[in-house]
Parts: C-alpha cells; structure tokens; sequence
C-alpha cells in the first residue's frame, strides 16, 4: 500500500453496494414465501408479524434455531448451493413441529469473508424453498462481510423459526404409555448431521473425489450428500387434525438413541426393531469404508428416519396409510415398553 493513500471500507474487504445487489436479487424469491400475518418488506431494522388471535383460544409462541454445520464443506467441494439453506429451515422447522407447533415466520443469518452475490442468492433460493414448503415466511435476516474470517469462497448459516401452537395441544409425551406404537419417516438422506465422520471416512481416509460415483447410490457423492433434509411439517400437521399424537422427535445428532428418549416421561423405553425400515446404502457405504461400529452409527446418523410420531397402537395402520398419501414413507420401527430405559434394539 502506497503511503498516504486513502484507505476505504471496500478496499478493507467489504462492498456496500455487492451488498446492496444482494438484496435486490433476493426480494422476488423472499416475497414468495410471506403469508397472512407478515407486516414488514424486506429491508426494515425488524420483521412486524401479526398473529391472528382469532384464530387461537390460547397460543402459545414457540421457538427454535439451528445451523447446517460442516454439510456447508460438502457444499464448498461441489460448488454447489441451492440446497444447504433448506436444510437450515428443516433443521429449525422439523424442531419446533416436535411440540404441535405451525411455523410462522423464519430469519437467517448468512457470513462470508467476501460476498458473491450469485453464491449467496443460491442460498437464500434453497432457504426459500424450505420456507415455502413449510409454509412460513422468510421475514428477514443479516449478511454479514467479515473479511480474514473465513477462508475463501466460504460462508457460515444459521437460521431462528418461530411457530404456534394452542396452550391444551402442545405435544410433549405426558401421555406416552406401554404398548404405544413408534412410528419412523423415512429421511432423505444423511439430512444434515454427522458430516464430520463423513467428511473422515470419504474424503480424508479414501480420498474420494466429490464426483466419485458408487453403483449402491446411483449419484455422485455430491449428489447424494447434498440432498436437502426433509421437511415434514405439512404432513405432520395434517396428521394432528386426524389423529392423536403423543409425542414426537426429529432424528439428528445422536440419532434415534440421542433423540427418541428427549420425549420419555416416567419408567418408559422404546424397543427399536431391527431391519424394520428399508436400509440406506449411503449409510452402509459410511459404515464399510469407515469401519465404523455399529453403534457409533446409530448414535450419529439417522439411519434413514428422520422424525418419529409416537402413537396408540390401534392407529397404528391409519397413521402409516395417511402418511403414504401425504408422500412419506413410514414404518412401525417399535414399541413403547416400560420394561426398559432409554433405547433397545431388537430382531423381529
């Protein structure tokens, strides 16, 4: 740097007006997914959203944040990145639908040490994707330039989502007993937990390439990691109107024996059976190239049930029959038991 020149903010690393080009790419997409109740366009310091009260006797608002974690590396691998922002609204969505709760309204937040404005608007089109199919609305959020923070052509996600639920329904598994029926939906995937062992095992131990194609999962690897977390709401809370549901997980990290217990109450367990939902061979293909144990893939992967519905075992059959019309496929994987704690795994 010459002396006496002028230094600027751009000239520091960070550019207003790619900032300001970045806002204007994602109106259009950040429109489509407001709903009655939002108040605010795009732009204000803080999101107004008006929630019908006349439509509830006694709501109660609940809350939920997550981030993508290190599937984001996955994404940087494959240039790829119009996926990862709807697993940000699935990993905070999926999480408040646990209680009965509908998602209102969702916010983000987006870190780059340099903003792209394309790369960025691919973000938010996947977070869009999310918002729309959740049926809540993307009210706002922050872009933050943070140049020497992150290493090039990288970023960081997190996302907030806050939703509703009357008072006397919200689902917290008091009325779980013996004998109820668990029910597994299928995920899509890893979803987004467990990338780190991921990342090991393909890339760091057998460095693949992110195109390598494995006949066991018709895709690249890109592909198949990429794909976005399911989002279950509209099908759970199409269930709710129908059914009586006692409680409910989304399986992330830890798996079904880190989540399902979360919604245990008193001296009751889950028997887990075995081999009762078809096995995906991504999680086979981690477990034979690894040599990971058994349990250590039960306890970070989801195994392929991504949420869980505890139910009475006499809805057993409709539960299943009115998630398959809604595009899901489930299964019985288990049975509430008070004859153990916690998570046991069991052959049929």
């Amino acid at each position: 740097m010459k002396k006496n020149e002028k230094i600027t903010y751009k000239k520091a690393g960070v550019n207003i007006d790619e900032g300001e080009r970045f806002v204007d790419l994602i109106k259009p997409m950040v429109r489509k997914t407001f709903r009655p109740g939002v108040m605010t366009d795009i732009g204000s310091f803080g999101a107004f959203f008006k929630l019908d009260v006349s439509k509830y006797k006694n709501p109660v608002l609940v809350s939920g944040t997550d981030g993508v974690g290190t599937k984001l590396k996955i994404a940087f691998m494959a240039d790829r990145h119009d996926t990862v922002g709807t697993d940000l609204v699935a990993m905070c969505v999926n999480d408040i639908l646990t209680s009965g709760a509908e998602p209102l309204f969702f916010l983000d937040y987006f870190a780059s040490g340099k903003l792209k404005p394309e790369k960025a608007s691919d973000v938010v089109k996947g977070i869009t994707d999310g918002c729309i199919e959740a049926g809540c609305a993307l009210v706002g959020g922050e872009t933050a330039e943070m140049p020497g923070f992150y290493d090039k052509g990288e970023y960081d996600l997190s996302g907030f989502a806050v939703g509703v639920v009357e008072k006397d329904r919200i689902i917290d598994g008091s009325k779980i007993k013996d004998g109820d029926s668990v029910i597994g939906i299928a995920s899509n995937g890893v979803h987004s937990n467990g990338y780190s062992l991921v990342r090991k095992v393909l890339f760091d131990a057998h460095h693949f390439s992110i195109n390598k194609r494995f006949p066991e999962l018709g895709v690249s690897l890109g592909e198949e990691l990429l794909r976005p977390t399911h989002i279950y709401v509209r099908a759970v809370l199409s269930l709710l109107k129908k059914i009586q549901v006692k409680g409910m997980a989304h399986i992330t990290g830890g798996g079904l024996p880190g989540n399902l217990p979360r919604i245990f109450h008193g001296n009751l367990g889950a028997v887990i059976f075995e081999n009762s939902w078809p096995a995906e061979p991504v999680f086979d293909l981690i477990m034979r190239l690894g040599s990971v144990p058994l349990d250590d893939m039960r306890r970070t992967f989801n195994m392929g049930i991504g949420y869980v519905l505890v139910v009475n075992e006499t809805d057993t059959d409709r539960v299943l029959s009115l998630l398959g019309k809604s595009g899901y496929e489930a299964y019985l994987i288990g049975v509430m038991s008070k004859k153990i704690k916690g998570i046991k795994y069991a052959k049929i």
